[in-house]
């Protein structure tokens, strides 16, 4: 079963807008089945500081849809390999303050680094559940309410463990001209897909919120079936 389409904001026209950080909004054809296109450019105040936003989307001819990721950017991009948090989205624990995954703890986390350093880049994917959608999320947590875990849940739904591949990441990375980075990240499919995307990890850094008593079981599974490099366990 293939991952359900994911849009994002839904908007069809630029607005360009210039800030201080120099990026600008314009479209970059990567090649003849997809595209990326800035399509906003903001301030977003935060407790861990005022970090540039700008919004990316992409379409894929072949596959008739279009992605969405947020680019959060503290600082300039002089540090020859910036601290890089990839993260996907998670209405249930960021919005909602789920205690089941470890999702929010991890933003925070990373926001927080990168603060404290001054510098440095957060993208910010809508992959609900690993790619799977919000709905069909809950339905997953509603097997694992019966004891089935994270993955097993997927694949009595019909999905696979996780569809995501990050190349939207690695795609913005490009467009704002960052090849080198200090990733913070306990996933390794994440260090793959920016290694054979041309983006050189330089070293890898441990994102490891303290866990909550309902998603030990949740993060034993990523750490036994998915190869997650969780220390805390």
């Amino acid at each position: 079963m293939q991952a359900p389409v994911l849009n994002g904001s839904g908007m069809t026209q630029d607005r360009p807008t210039k800030r201080n950080s120099g990026l600008r909004i314009r479209t970059v054809q990567r090649n003849r089945q997809s595209s990326l296109v800035r399509m906003a450019s903001t301030r977003l105040p935060t407790r861990f500081g005022v970090f540039e936003m700008i919004g990316f989307e992409r379409a894929n001819v072949d596959r008739g849809d279009t992605e969405s990721a947020l680019l959060l950017l503290l600082g300039n991009l002089q540090d020859p390999a910036p601290l890089l948090r990839i993260h996907s989205q998670c209405l249930t624990g960021e919005i909602l303050g789920s205690l089941r995954c470890d999702c929010r703890g991890q933003l925070e986390l990373a926001m927080s680094a990168i603060a404290s350093e001054g510098s440095g880049l957060v993208i910010y994917e809508y992959q609900e559940g690993r790619g799977i959608g919000l709905m069909a999320k809950l339905k997953a947590y509603a097997l694992q309410d019966k004891g089935f875990d994270t993955i097993e849940a997927n694949r009595a739904l019909g999905f696979d463990t996780d569809y995501r591949d990050f190349s939207l990441a690695v795609a913005i990375l490009h467009d704002i001209g960052v090849d080198r980075v200090r990733l913070m990240s306990n996933n390794p499919q994440k260090v793959a897909a920016l290694t054979k995307g041309g983006i050189e990890v330089i070293e890898l850094l441990a994102c490891e919120a303290p866990p909550s008593p309902y998603a030990l079981s949740y993060l034993r599974t990523k750490k036994e079936k998915m190869g997650h490099s969780l220390t805390i366990m």
